[in-house]
């Protein structure tokens, strides 16, 4: 009799525990994971005094991916130091392939952080994000979006954690990685030389998923400002017009003003305030690079507030020169690191949001840009900023210093102070020197350190396969020379000359560059010898110029067919 209670009783618990196991996976998200909520990044389960290594990213990423049926972990390349760099798709697809993600016909967007890994709260908020959408969150972006998401891009230099990297930075505490590769390169000025494994990944990946749009996370210094971020459209003045026009008159001032109703933080341009040329930057060396100064307020004494770069050597630039839409993201690095991680997610989260609603706009727009033709367009090889005509209004703020206890160094701390200030505002770029864009560039096919510069950067290129004679033009150097300092690796170049006609028997094997193809505007910026952030200016072509009088690459304005 007690036997057979026993039994009857274990075999009630057998089906009271399948009943709730059975519960249990009903009401669990797809994969069947029910502790994904609790799976934090080290920043969360560290009070915000660390950041996130490398094989916690992964191990994060492969936990979301096998937990969702949207999303598929995949790897876009590796770094210097043999790194897989992890990128999630996200949205309605078949597997995490570029010919699934772009036969969707959806909108793409690509989302990066940690390209400098000191400034690492990019890398938390994607984190965070993929969390969230492991959890079934944000289900209305499959219908109209795929999400390319890279937490992490310098992946080596995430790992050299030092307390005292950016030292003035308001936290991690414990410390965060640092600024260059693993090679010792800015990989954000990396987009046109593509020097490092990083950018060459990168790019490669464009070429292959081909994004609509691309988003930067970055921590930003300087300025004493009450923003939380400050933002970046495309800055380079060759940007096509439709892309400028949407992310200026609706896209970035919509998401400014959700995050303001919603949240309550201001959000605004990226620039630092300064008088005359004084300003801060992000430009060339540290500094600000063709900036003019001039102007009625600053004869006033009046401050104006400067963007920073035109030139595409800045991912934003680059991106917006492939006829992409991109938006540069800069926390404010007075700002708690919590602070800071959380206003890169909800910058994000509603750039997403406005991209579900206008997806088919951001395609229409994309489409247009790579059907336009720049051939025989005016378009810039220099350019400077000018400051505006008539003041805007930016929100100055104050910081305190507090002790790091671990660097034992002093760091800057945010203030809820909130000083509205008018001074004059120099963001959009203004042509200083333009040349017209010609039907084609002609390579020889020795020239193949810029032969394969082009091929990776994706353009369109093939051989003439015959010997003919053409009308061109060759350019005519009249000076050359280089920086005196180094920079990333290079002693900058700079041609002086002018574009002459001449008639040439060109070689069968001499290689075609048509400017009339999607990537055109890129392909002027790389191969004009003014240009000011091409090829030239890289020294990928100083082989050929030692004891030159004429630049190795022609051009012609005539339409062209092989």
């Amino acid at each position: 009799m007690q036997r057979s209670f026993r039994l009857r009783s274990l075999l009630f618990l057998m089906v009271f525990a399948a009943f709730f196991s059975l519960l249990a996976c009903a009401t669990a998200p797809p994969g069947g994971n029910t502790n994904i909520d609790s799976l934090l990044t080290t920043a969360e389960r560290s009070s915000f005094d660390e950041t996130t290594r490398y094989a916690d990213v992964i191990e994060l990423m492969n936990a979301f991916d096998a937990s969702s049926d949207r999303m598929h972990m995949t790897t876009f390349g590796y770094t210097y130091e043999g790194l897989a760099l992890p990128m999630m798709v996200v949205g309605d697809v078949s597997d995490a392939s570029h010919e699934a993600v772009v036969n969707s016909g959806k909108t793409r967007v690509w989302i990066q952080g940690g390209i400098h890994s000191g400034e690492a709260c990019g890398k938390e908020a994607m984190l965070m994000m993929l969390r969230d959408l492991a959890l079934g969150k944000h289900a209305e972006w499959d219908d109209s979006l795929v999400l390319l998401i890279a937490p992490l891009y310098n992946a080596d230099g995430n790992e050299l954690v030092k307390v005292d990297n950016r030292g003035s930075q308001n936290g991690p505490v414990a410390g965060m990685g640092q600024r260059p590769n693993a090679q010792g390169y800015d990989l954000n000025r990396d987009h046109m030389k593509l020097d490092s494994p990083e950018a060459r990944s990168l790019v490669q990946m464009m070429n292959n998923y081909d994004p609509h749009v691309a988003i930067d996370l970055h921590t930003t210094n300087g300025t004493r400002h009450a923003y939380h971020v400050t933002y970046s459209p495309p800055l380079h003045p060759n940007t096509y017009t439709q892309i400028d026009e949407m992310l200026r008159g609706d896209w970035l001032p919509t998401v400014t003003q959700q995050i303001k109703d919603k949240h309550g933080w201001d959000y605004y341009y990226y620039g630092n305030a300064g008088f005359g040329g004084g300003a801060r930057g992000r430009g060339g060396r540290g500094g600000r690079r063709g900036v003019s100064g001039g102007g009625a307020g600053q004869a006033q004494g009046m401050q104006v507030w400067r963007t920073f770069d035109h030139r595409p050597r800045f991912n934003n630039n680059y991106v917006g020169l492939r006829n992409r839409f991109a938006i540069l993201s800069e926390a404010y690095a007075y700002a708690t690191f919590e602070d800071r991680v959380m206003a890169s997610l909800w910058f994000v989260e509603e750039i997403l949001n406005h991209a579900a609603t206008n997806a088919d706009a951001i395609r229409e727009i994309v489409t247009a840009a790579d059907q336009h033709s720049i051939i025989g367009e005016k378009l810039a090889v220099r350019a400077s900023f000018l400051p505006s005509e008539e003041p805007v209004e930016i929100l100055m703020g104050e910081t305190e210093p507090v002790l790091n206890p671990y660097s034992g160094r002093t760091i800057t701390q945010r203030l809820d102070a909130v000083n509205p200030v008018m001074m004059l505002e120099a963001g959009t770029a203004q042509p200083t020197e333009t040349e017209t864009a010609p039907a084609a560039y002609f390579i020889p096919v020795n020239e193949r350190a810029a032969l394969t510069k082009l091929e990776l950067h994706g353009m369109i290129m093939e051989p003439l396969g015959t010997e003919i004679m053409v009308q061109a033009e060759q350019f005519v150097i009249q000076s050359s020379t280089e920086a005196e300092r180094p920079f990333q690796g290079h002693n900058e170049r700079t041609l002086e000359g002018s574009w002459e006609p001449i008639e040439v028997t060109l070689p069968a094997d001499t290689i075609v560059v048509l400017v009339g193809q999607p990537l055109g505007r890129l392909a002027f910026s790389l191969l004009e010898p003014r240009s000011d952030d091409g090829l030239t200016n890289w020294n990928v072509f100083d082989r050929s110029l030692a004891g030159a009088n004429v630049f190795p690459v022609l051009r012609t304005s005539e339409e062209f067919r092989r």
